[in-house]
Formats: structure tokens, C-alpha cells, sequence
């Protein structure tokens, strides 16, 4: 243990908005440090104080340092005219309020400096407002859109939340663009006060609203890398030219006779775990998660690393995976496929009768898979339907299931969370057009996989804490006591009782409680929000929501880099050539792994916004052939301008704005999560059930506008809604919260 797994996590929590300066005591009881990690934890705080991060304020307590006059920071703008600057460097203010007219032409995702102001105190406290002085980097330069011609002008009208005025172009005849068109477009001049955005049309996607357009344009919306370079492709080809299964088993251990399985969405293509259940002496049984060996073929420097560390994760998309590797090697000798020899990392762990783990080893291994089978195939055979499939196989699966629910019994005894947020599976047609949803496959053969990957990543961590090497964990650092605050209003407001301290052990049966009700989703959203967001960084926090001291990912080397810089430290262990220092150290230094581990947390954001936002105009586009239909929704949030609804049918969310609500003057109560009609005395509450019409579809925005059934243009009265902006109202209330043909395997944790 070090302090350095320390700094981070103190200078978040004094980031938080509901931080109260504490001595350094009080500070560490916030943090839940343990007595033997006090040493580590007081060095931790005197380094950032030495270096300025931290100061010491009255009383002795800790805080971050005031804002400088000058901030630089990344800029993120609200279609209103405002935005918010966030601070590279974390002050006590937090981010920084730009108002409208301040901002410069800074867009969401530029890198800008801003001068300070003092805008007076609220509360005894001192608030600052910016004003953007300097675009020190463009986030981006490209932007997909509708090619629309008004009034004779040629306009590109851009997609998504980035940019919110049109780029207007010239004749857009010479690229053969025509209206309706989804085009790339190239800023020439970025928009200011009293200048337009200009640009050109770089490319041109096709017609809006054909079969793979929305793909395309997320793609480039993204800046995702598509083709690989051809010198790696090159070099992937002369690797797997090379690749001789039966020379390299030499140096294995052979597990060929051994019954191991896969199991995968029925549309994988790449086959990264296996597993084989062996049986031991005193009713004992020794799992084996069997890991497909990239780092056998993906060598430190080489052409097709740095080129996997750029890319740092494959996006899974309808017909259309971007991977990480190229397809030589992820669908072909990296994929543990059928009936074919394959060189796998494998971890042994033998269990107990009661799911504790006994002993654990690891080994390189060649493998044969005996049976690729489906989740579908999976749970059928747990129902006795096990048509064709080999007895071994059928045998294989009922020990796993019976051993996962063991594993699982165990670990939510030790605190692990099971949050319900349900997902749909998008229906297409042989053209890739959506025509439907279903809801998510939730059958317990995906938790048997999950079980037995979460335990493969936890005795890896906990062999690398023991070797004591620097590497990437799967960081999800337990949330403070700032995070229940919002949290316990929300559950107030639902007449549940409030959680203490975000105890795990109080948040499951609460999880349990709220289960099958119209308000669960609700719920389990606002508990997720009240959560760390899960990173990959050197710090040895452990897994709050697994209930996991020490975590990694370990699991999914063909798609994940972090995966892979593990796979090699667990491949100098097995071959006993570890070195930390000098001209052979394979072992990378914290500062190493930590720059490593934000520009892989930040490349899977960008994979997971895509993946999410195409499936959301997915669902719109559905969505399009219902304007005017009659739905159930379930109200999840209130806010100021109106209330937000989902619709568990195609779990997307859209918003009843309170102009378009019967005449009335509606009060917000955020603290109860309700909406009140003076006129009337309706009132609407989070997780009530409401009849809500769809009143439009914006894609270009990504909106959803909704109206109360009961106020649809064909029963409206006459006269507009009205709200009035009362005291409360004004201070504004606050949000709570055929199928895929190509899925993205389920999360590994």
C-alpha cells in the first residue's frame, strides 16, 4: 500500500458539492479509511498539501484551494446560451458558471481558460462566475448533421448536444449533396456573437434515415477509428503466419481433455472466456476461467499495441464492431472457438461447499473448446431441453449453475449490489431498420458467466496486490457521505426511508423493496447516480458495488486494453521474470498507469455515449410511426420547466413541459418530487403511473417531447398552459433520476 492510491480519491471527495471542510480525523472517517491505513493516508494528505492541491483553511480544516483569476479547463455548453467550465485542476468552488454572452464561441469539448469574477456571496458563501478569455484547444472540428436549404442558403443542421446553431456551407453541388442528406461537415469558421459557422462538406453518408446512416454519423460524430492502418494489419497477418498452436503447447499446460465450454450472446464473433469445472477431494470443486492469450500475440511496442492502446476498447454496434484488435486476431486464433486448439491465461479456484474460495493458482494454458454455446441454448438446457447438445456439455452446465449460485449467495451476503436497471433489445429487419423491441434476455446463464468472471478478476488483483506491482485496476471508489444527501431527499420524497452513510448492506434491501414497483427504476437510477463512476487507475480502492477489496479486469483481452497490460504482468509472474526496474523492467510505474488508466476510462465513455446514443435514435425512429399515440409512463423526475416520464416499453425518457400541461400554475416541490396544480390541486409524483401522449420527436436533439394524455391537442381546452414561477420554482427541481445483430458481450464488471 502506498498513499498514492490516497490523493486521488480525498481530492475528489473535497470536489463534491456537499463537502463541509473537516480536519484531517473527520476527513478520513468521511473516506472510510481503515486504522492500519492512517499512515499512508496522513502521507497521502501532506503531499497534496505541499503541492497546493489541498490547503488548510480555520480550524485546521482541509479544503481545496480557492479558484486562480485565471481557470483552464474543458468548456460544456447548454443549448440556453450559458455553460459550465470544469477545472483541470479541482478548486473549492467546483465548476465554474459562464454566462450567456461570456463564452467566447467555446464549445462542448474545448479546452478554454476563462478570467475569474466575484458575483457576490449566497449563503456566506462566495460565488464566482467566468468569462471565457481563450480557446486554447478545439474539442472538435467535425460535425455530422441534415444538409437543409432556407431562403436560398445551404445550412448543415448538427446532430446530437455539441453544437446547437447550423453551419451554414456553399454550394454543396460540387460533393453531389442534396437536401435530406447526412453529411460530415468541416468547421471553417467556428460560430461567435455576431458571426455564423461556416464550413465544408467533407463527406457525405447518404440519405437521413436509410439502413446504416445512423451508424456512420455516430460513428463520426464520435471520431471512432475504423480501418486499422496497413502496416497493422500487416503485422497482424504475419503474427497469426507464425502461429503454431502445437509448438507453442510444448510450453503449457495441455487442457485439450478437459470439458470446457463457452457460453456468449448467440451474435459473438469473439470468444475471449471459457470455462471448466473440475471436481476435488472433500466435496470440493475447482473452477477454471480460461482467458484467450492476446498478449501472446500482441507484443509491448509493437505496431498492433499501440494501435490497441489508442483504441484502448472495441464499440459494439447493430451488424458493425469496431474492435480493438483486427479480425485475424479477435475473431480468428485470439477467439477461443469449437473443436480448435487455443492458448488461454487460465485461473484455477477451488471452492468449499459454501462458495469460499479454498485455494487459488494460474497457469498458461492451450485449451479445445468443446461446445460454443448460447445463452439461449444455456437456459434451455437448465429447463431439461437439451436437444443435440453432448452430455459432457449438458453435465458442465448444470455445475456451473449450481456453483454460480453458491458463488452469488456468498457475495450478496458480503454486501455485493444488484442494481435493476432493465434494458430493450432493438428489432431489426433484413435492412437493419428497427421495427420493434424486445426486452433484455435476463436468464440466470448470463449470471453464471458474470459470477465466475467477477471472481477470475478479483483473485487477480489480489495476486498483483501481493507481488506488489503497479497495474491498472477496475477502480470503484465507495461513495461519501456528501452522496447520500440528494439520495436521501429523493427516497423521502417516495415515503422510503433513507439510507445511512451508503451502506451497502441497507442499499440491497432497499433495491429489494422497490422491486416490481412503477418507482424501481427511479431508484435504482438515483442510487447508481449517487455512486463513484467505476475507472480504470493504479489505486487499489477495490470494487464498492462487488463488495470487493481488490479488483481488476482481467476477463476480456481481446476488447478491453487495461485487460491486456494484466494478462502480461500475470505472464512475467508465470515465467518468473518480473522486473521493475532498469533497461527489462516490464512492470509499468504508477505515474505510467495512471496516464494509461484516464486515457482508457475516457475512450470507454466515448464507446458507451455512442453505443447509448445510437440506440436512443434508434428508439425514436420507432418512436416516429407513434407521434400522436397513447402510452404508459411512470414520472422519474421534476424539474423546473416540467416533468420527465419514461416509457417501460422502450425504457427511453421524455419530457411534459409545463406549457403544454392544462391550465394551471404549477409549484415545483423538489424535496418531494412532486409538481402541484394551484388551480386544480393535481398533483404528480415521482414513480406515479400517467397516460402521456407522444407530441413530437426531435432527433437531430435526441428529444422525446411528451404530453399528459388528458392535454393532447384533440382534448386541450383552449388557452395555453401556464406555470408560475414561484420561489421554489424558480430555484429550479432537481432530475432524479430479429434482434441486435451485433450485441456487445454483457459487462465483465
Amino acid at each position: 500500500m502506498t498513499p498514492e492510491r490516497f490523493k486521488d480519491r480525498i481530492v475528489r471527495h473535497l470536489a463534491k458539492q456537499g463537502y463541509q471542510p473537516q480536519k484531517e480525523p473527520g476527513l478520513a472517517r468521511e473516506l472510510g479509511i481503515a486504522d492500519e491505513e492512517h499512515g499512508d493516508f496522513r502521507e497521502a494528505v501532506k503531499a497534496l498539501m505541499k503541492t497546493g492541491r489541498i490547503v488548510m483553511g480555520s480550524a485546521s480544516a482541509l479544503t481545496l484551494p480557492d479558484p486562480a483569476r485565471r481557470i483552464v479547463g474543458q468548456f460544456r455548453a447548454n443549448p440556453r446560451g450559458f455553460g459550465f467550465l470544469i477545472p483541470d485542476t479541482p478548486n473549492t468552488h467546483g465548476d465554474l458558471f459562464v454566462p450567456p454572452g461570456q463564452t467566447g464561441g467555446a464549445l462542448t469539448g474545448d479546452t478554454v481558460a476563462a478570467r475569474v469574477l466575484k458575483r457576490g456571496k449566497r449563503d456566506g458563501r462566495m460565488m464566482y462566475e467566468g468569462r471565457i478569455v481563450e480557446i486554447i484547444e478545439r474539442g472538435q472540428s467535425r460535425f455530422v448533421g441534415e444538409l437543409c436549404r432556407e431562403l436560398k442558403r445551404w445550412f448543415v443542421r448538427p446532430d446530437g448536444n455539441t453544437l446547437h446553431v447550423p453551419i451554414f456551407v456553399g454550394d454543396p453541388g460540387a460533393k453531389g449533396a442534396r437536401a435530406g442528406d447526412q453529411v460530415v461537415v468541416e468547421i471553417v469558421e467556428y460560430p461567435e456573437e455576431n458571426r455564423d459557422a461556416r464550413g465544408v462538406i467533407a463527406k457525405i453518408l447518404g440519405k437521413r434515415g436509410e439502413p446504416g446512416v445512423d451508424t456512420q454519423s455516430i460513428v463520426y460524430q464520435y471520431q471512432l477509428p475504423l480501418e486499422f492502418p496497413a502496416s497493422v494489419t500487416k503485422e497482424a497477418a504475419r503474427v497469426v503466419a507464425k502461429y503454431d498452436a502445437e509448438e507453442e503447447a510444448r510450453d503449457r499446460d495441455d487442457l485439450r481433455d478437459l470439458t470446457i465450454i463457452t457460453i456468449d450472446p448467440d451474435t459473438a464473433r469473439d470468444f475471449d472466456d471459457a470455462i471448466s469445472i473440475t471436481k476435488c477431494a472433500r466435496g470440493r470443486l475447482e473452477l477454471g476461467v480460461h482467458i484467450a492469450d492476446v498478449a501472446h500475440f500482441v507484443k509491448p511496442g509493437s505496431k498492433l499495441d499501440t494501435e490497441a492502446r489508442e483504441r484502448a476498447n472495441s464499440c459494439y454496434f447493430p451488424r458493425l464492431v469496431i474492435p480493438m484488435l483486427p479480425e485475424v486476431l479477435s475473431n480468428g486464433v485470439c477467439s477461443l472457438q469449437e473443436k480448435v486448439p487455443r492458448l488461454a491465461k487460465s485461473a484455477f479456484i477451488t471452492y468449499d461447499a459454501k462458495g469460499r474460495r479454498v485455494s487459488t493458482r494460474f497457469a498458461n494454458t492451450v485449451i479445445h473448446s468443446a461446445k460454443r454455446l448460447t445463452y439461449d441454448q444455456a437456459t434451455k438446457i437448465l429447463e431439461g431441453k437439451v436437444g443435440r447438445i453432448p452430455k459432457k456439455a449438458v453435465d458442465l452446465v448444470g455445475q456451473m449453475d449450481s456453483l454460480a449460485r453458491t458463488i452469488q449467495k456468498r457475495r450478496l451476503a458480503d454486501g455485493s449490489l444488484v442494481l435493476d436497471l432493465p434494458e430493450v433489445e432493438i428489432v431489426f429487419d433484413d435492412e437493419v431498420r428497427p421495427i420493434g423491441v424486445e426486452p433484455e434476455d435476463r436468464a440466470f446463464s448470463h449470471t453464471i458467466i458474470e459470477m465466475f468472471m467477477v471472481e477470475a478478476n478479483e483473485v487477480v488483483a489480489e495476486l498483483l496486490t501481493e507481488l506488489k506491482v503497479p497495474s491498472l485496476r477496475r477502480a470503484h471508489a465507495p461513495p461519501d457521505e456528501s452522496s447520500t444527501q440528494p439520495l436521501n431527499r429523493f427516497l423521502r420524497a417516495l415515503d422510503l426511508p433513507p439510507v445511512d452513510g451508503m451502506d451497502r448492506r441497507a442499499l440491497q434491501p432497499l433495491l429489494d423493496r422497490v422491486k416490481g414497483r412503477p418507482e424501481s427504476f427511479a431508484v435504482n437510477l438515483a442510487i447508481l447516480r449517487s455512486m463513484e463512476r467505476a475507472v480504470y487507475e493504479p489505486s487499489s480502492v477495490g470494487h464498492f458495488a462487488l463488495a470487493s477489496e481488490d479488483y481488476t479486469h482481467f476477463t476480456s483481452p481481446i476488447r478491453r486494453y487495461p485487460d491486456l497490460t494484466v494478462h502480461r504482468l500475470l505472464d512475467a509472474y508465470l515465467r518468473n521474470t518480473l522486473k521493475t526496474r532498469g533497461r527489462h523492467a516490464n512492470v509499468p510505474t504508477v505515474t505510467e498507469c495512471q496516464d494509461l488508466g484516464i486515457h482508457c476510462s475516457k475512450n470507454e465513455r466515448r464507446a458507451e455515449a455512442a453505443e447509448r446514443e445510437l440506440k436512443q435514435i434508434y428508439i425514436l425512429r420507432l418512436l416516429e410511426k407513434h407521434v400522436g399515440d397513447e402510452f404508459d409512463g411512470i414520472i422519474t423526475g421534476v424539474a423546473n420547466f416540467g416533468v420527465f416520464i419514461q416509457l417501460p416499453e422502450y425504457l427511453v425518457e421524455g419530457l411534459v413541459r409545463f406549457t403544454d400541461m392544462a391550465d394551471d400554475w404549477w409549484e415545483v416541490d423538489s424535496d418531494a418530487g412532486c409538481v402541484i396544480g394551484q388551480r386544480t390541486g393535481k398533483r404528480l409524483k415521482i414513480g406515479d403511473v400517467v397516460r402521456v401522449t407522444i407530441a413530437a420527436i426531435n432527433l437531430a436533439d435526441r428529444k422525446l417531447d411528451l404530453t399528459l394524455a388528458e392535454d393532447s391537442p384533440s382534448k386541450k381546452k383552449k388557452g395555453a398552459a401556464t406555470s408560475r414561477p414561484s420561489a421554489k420554482r424558480r430555484r429550479g427541481g432537481k432530475r432524479s433520476g430479429k434482434k441486435t445483430p451485433a450485441k456487445k458481450p454483457k459487462p465483465k464488471r
